[in-house]
């Protein structure tokens, strides 16, 4: 009984620790744009089930969309007919930027945090508010967002009127 627990322990040392936990939520990703968020995250019932697999910010088309974190472009393309990007973070952690106008990297580059990568587009079909679907997957399921960004800066917002005299 002993030699099993040892090997038990010894299979636990070597192999559970050479693979990394998943990233947590850390809240400390920039906003890919600045604009309030017109659809919330609605996470599916079942992975094929209806739902918000992330959030849209509104920016008018042609914003420059950045980087929420620094990673390796894995995918920078056309997906039925809209163009996409996702950037691999490590530790089972990617951000996805979808319904863009076009696209400043390519597959296998690298991006620091703040990075353009892209511009932003109509949003998806039907929105009348154009701007940007981020979407957050955390171990090939997607998580809200706003646990991932930053603090919103609220100021960006904020447009002063002439007083009149």
């Amino acid at each position: 009984m002993r030699t099993l627990a040892f090997w038990c322990a010894v299979w636990n040392a070597v192999f559970l620790s050479a693979v990394p936990a998943p990233a947590r939520a850390s809240g400390d990703w920039i906003w890919p744009v600045v604009g309030p968020v017109t659809r919330g995250f609605d996470p599916p019932a079942s992975p094929f089930g209806s739902g918000h697999r992330g959030i849209d910010i509104a920016a008018p088309v042609g914003t420059p969309v950045r980087a929420a974190a620094a990673g390796t472009v894995t995918f920078a393309g056309p997906v039925g007919g809209r163009l996409f990007v996702t950037v691999d973070h490590g530790a089972g952690l990617e951000s996805t930027y979808s319904f863009l106008d076009s696209i400043a990297i390519r597959r296998g580059d690298v991006v620091s945090q703040g990075q353009a990568i892209a511009r932003s587009g109509t949003g998806h079909s039907g929105d009348i508010v154009p701007g940007l679907h981020f979407g957050v997957k955390l171990a090939d399921t997607y998580v809200d967002p706003l646990e991932y960004l930053g603090p919103a800066e609220v100021w960006r917002f904020i447009r002063l009127a002439p007083l009149e005299s």
